[in-house]
């Protein structure tokens, strides 16, 4: 058995899978905004798992990460500072275990359904925050900025804001007064659309993409706005920068959790065989 944790901004799932990646169990809490009560918080949820027996652990954080020492430096949603999450899920969950941030996690396990069609895959989640990913030839480019969209700064009403800070799911929220599950209109969904073309444009542009897919809460309800970001940056296209195929990902709301397990996977068989070699 293989674990995942995802830990968001305002929630975190705990899941068990087989080894064939399936999740057989799951455990979800509100993320804690104080860092001991969520390591409590997710021993409690390990304790009340059925199956317990793990070989290794794959761990998708919101946040800045230092991957050399299993920390989070920083996180855009939460009050967390350099806190010791990979030793910590460690000892809770009694096996070795890998982290890597939320967006670039999921965007690994999205990537990986569209291998055989694309090989410049972006990731883009939209949910409390925007988290951002992108996987080149089927590895997770760690060059690109943890932060995602709490730290782009891009043209809006004519002056440059912080693309998460207008176009997250926390904004929608804020402006609207409605989640995305329940805004129906075309009319709304066109002004979101609005707001997410100067980051998508700004990425699409540097990063070259084959295709994007939008996944967190807002990408779940993709269709409801597929077509409008398409009639919104086909304008934008030039013969030196084409515009890429846009895809919902095809679990939106696990996307990290399956990523989660690939990621553990791979690692930990990577390494076994290092050791055998050895």
């Amino acid at each position: 058995m293989y674990a995942g944790v995802d830990v968001g901004g305002t929630k975190t799932l705990l899941a068990v899978l087989d080894d064939h990646g399936v999740i057989k169990e799951t455990r979800k809490f509100p993320t804690p905004e104080n860092y001991h009560h969520f390591v409590l918080e997710l021993r409690h949820a390990a304790a009340h798992l059925e199956h317990r027996d793990f070989k290794a652990a794959g761990i998708g954080t919101t946040g800045t990460i230092d991957r050399q020492h299993g920390i989070i430096i920083r996180t855009g949603t939460l009050p967390w500072q350099r806190v010791p999450l990979l030793a910590d899920v460690e000892k809770v969950l009694h096996c070795p275990a890998v982290i890597e941030n939320d967006a670039k996690i999921a965007a690994l396990s999205e990537s990986m359904l569209l291998k055989d069609r694309y090989r410049r895959v972006l990731y883009i989640t939209i949910s409390t925050g925007i988290g951002v990913g992108f996987v080149l030839g089927g590895k997770i480019d760690t060059t690109l900025n943890d932060a995602g969209g709490s730290n782009m700064l891009v043209g809006h009403r004519g002056k440059l804001e912080i693309w998460e800070h207008f176009a997250s799911g926390k904004a929608i929220v804020e402006r609207y007064g409605k989640r995305a599950e329940e805004i129906h209109d075309e009319a709304t969904w066109k002004a979101i659309v609005r707001d997410l073309r100067p980051g998508l444009l700004e990425l699409i542009a540097i990063l070259e993409p084959e295709a994007v897919v939008i996944g967190g809460s807002v990408g779940t309800y993709f269709e409801r706005y597929k077509h409008l970001l398409t009639t919104e940056l086909k304008p934008y296209e030039t013969p030196a920068l084409r515009m890429p195929v846009f895809l919902q990902a095809s679990r939106p709301e696990e996307a990290v959790i399956f990523g989660c397990y690939d990621l553990a996977k791979a690692t930990f068989t990577k390494e076994r065989r290092h050791a055998a070699a050895a």
